[in-house]
């Protein structure tokens, strides 16, 4: 399958452009009619350049599509009506395009798994192997409903995290911009000032003078340097995968930040293992399925010696105890787990208390932002003022 660019026209006479995957050009027409869409040109893509311009599925467009064919299914209607409907009822975009190839795919003698992991870049090897599962044993609306649930908690999850980001970073920019404003402005303005006074200058005016000489010359290197440091960090991040891991193990362990991450991926690694474990998916292949979807090298390779271990015949919890990474609640609910043998409810109970946890640390952190910020502030303000003020003092007492 490649990915083309296309520009078609609607029997109302109405442009489309979108994103789709086929064979070929003659493809891509034929399967543009079936969606009642005349081609009019179309070209090649890679995928790269796919995610950059269009981006994945969102996951309100997951959630929306599992919720759909959930009802569906449950009252009888065929997976691939449901998915023609929803295709039908959404607008024109690059999720449509992806329910387009997926009807492609199922028409064209696929399971509806099959057809799912033909777009990897938008739906995750737990998503692809959830409803793998539920097609077997028949439980896929079952499926479904376990899925949009957990995407639904994915999602609070990170609505609270914007939150509590949104504001820090909005303070954060007005402060550097006042911060350049008054070392590129400003204080240029009042140096030659406060050095026509005479005078011993004092350090902290110097180091004023110092920061506002270093903005007013390399001001563009400064604006530059954050694009710089994010391009630097990938190429670092593709060409050694040894600085990814180091890389993904310090945002665990930054302060405030750190603790926070790490309890979000634990919550997440907990769910995503419930949910494998209780359709049936062995605990090798879950956790197989969740170094793919944690998001972190430095958590993966905790889990692949896990693994490992679990497969040299050693217990869960001895297992996961092994890579020193995982708390004691973990191993200790992994240990109940394993006695009972209700192993998928005591991850729900660890995901459960992360879940809780980064909550009350969300609510926590939020209120001490403002006064936090509004110091740093008022330090910067009082630092100016304090360098410039402070000699016109001493000339005024000197002569007085």
């Amino acid at each position: 399958m490649t990915d083309y660019r296309y520009k078609a026209m609607d029997a109302y006479g109405k442009m489309q452009r979108g994103w789709l995957q086929a064979k070929n050009e003659m493809d891509v027409a034929f399967r543009l009619e079936n969606q009642g869409l005349d081609l009019i040109t179309c070209h090649r893509k890679r995928r790269q350049r796919l995610r950059m311009v269009a981006g994945a599925v969102s996951r309100r467009d997951l959630i929306n599509m599992v919720f759909h064919l959930e009802q569906l299914t449950r009252s009888g209607v065929p997976l691939l009506e449901g998915l023609q409907d929803l295709r039908d009822s959404v607008s024109p975009g690059y999720f449509r395009d992806v329910l387009a190839g997926l009807v492609e795919e199922i028409e064209g003698g696929k399971n509806f798994s099959h057809a799912l992991a033909a777009f990897p870049n938008d739906f995750d090897p737990v998503f692809v192997s959830l409803v793998g599962v539920g097609e077997e044993a028949g439980e896929l609306p079952t499926v479904l409903k376990q899925m949009g649930d957990n995407l639904r908690w994915a999602d609070e999850l990170a609505a609270n995290t914007k939150r509590i980001l949104m504001y820090p970073s909005i303070v954060g920019v007005v402060i550097m911009g006042v911060a350049t404003f008054l070392m590129v402005y400003l204080v240029p303005q009042i140096v030659p000032f406060v050095e026509e006074l005479g005078g011993e200058i004092p350090g902290h005016t110097r180091a004023l003078m110092a920061v506002s000489s270093v903005f007013v010359n390399y001001w563009a290197a400064i604006l530059l340097l954050p694009a710089a440091l994010i391009v630097v960090l990938r190429i670092a991040v593709k060409l050694r995968p040894e600085f990814k891991y180091w890389l993904d193990r310090l945002r665990l362990r930054l302060p405030l930040v750190g603790p926070i991450l790490f309890r979000i991926k634990l919550a997440r690694l907990a769910t995503y293992m419930a949910l494998l474990y209780s359709a049936g998916i062995t605990v090798l292949r879950s956790l197989e399925i969740c170094e793919d979807v944690v998001d972190n090298l430095y958590m993966a390779r905790a889990l692949a010696t896990a693994r490992g271990a679990i497969a040299e015949g050693r217990t869960i919890s001895v297992s996961f105890a092994s890579t020193d990474m995982f708390p004691p609640l973990v191993i200790r609910m992994l240990r109940v787990g394993e006695g009972t043998g209700n192993l998928d409810d005591a991850l729900t109970n660890v995901s459960y208390f992360y879940d809780r946890e980064v909550r009350e640390a969300i609510e926590t952190i939020e209120p001490a932002i403002s006064p936090v910020l509004t110091v740093i502030m008022g330090l910067l303000l009082g630092w100016i003022m304090l360098s410039v003020l402070g000699p016109v003092w001493d000339t005024l007492a000197g002569i007085g």
